[in-house]
């Protein structure tokens, strides 16, 4: 399936829309797929214990609260993402090692860039209802991301 969110949009009028905000970083711009969710704040611990696991074409959604004060993704975690099948990361807050990730076959979109990294202190949870940008993504749902927006959807599209 070709993912076009205007097109999904326009096929598909009861889709969620995601409210602007977020900027494409990964390797790949138009990704999609089963939502995993991973709620964080300031620690990516659960994010670094997710994309150790097969991904199995599924998108991470991480609500981090919207920090803008460390990034939740690095480069060492897209990489792992992507070795492992994970088809994105979607993530409320920041991620670092930019001109990596463009270069990692990964779909990531996030709020922005900070240099810093989180402290591990193991805290996080995994599979939850995650509210941001106007959605509730639920694990089981199916989400659709490119340079145009992000959608989110019951069921699997295409």
């Amino acid at each position: 399936m070709d993912i076009v969110t205007p097109d999904i949009c326009d096929d598909h009028p009861e889709v969620q829309v995601v409210e602007p905000g977020f900027q494409n970083f990964g390797g790949i711009d138009a990704f999609g797929g089963e939502v995993v969710t991973v709620k964080c704040f300031e620690d990516n611990s659960v994010v670094k214990e997710q994309v150790g696991k097969p991904g199995n074409g599924c998108v991470m959604i991480v609500d981090g609260g919207g920090s803008k004060r460390a990034a939740l993704l690095g480069d060492m975690l897209a990489e792992k993402a992507a070795a492992n099948g994970w088809a994105g990361l979607i993530i409320y807050g920041c991620i670092r090692d930019v001109d990596v990730i463009r270069k990692t076959e990964l779909g990531v979109q996030a709020l922005g860039t900070h240099p810093r990294k989180t402290d591990k202190k193991g805290i996080g949870d995994l599979n939850v209802p995650v509210t941001f940008g106007g959605v509730t993504f639920k694990p089981g749902q199916y989400v659709y991301a490119d340079n145009n927006g992000i959608v989110v959807s019951e069921t699997k599209l295409g």
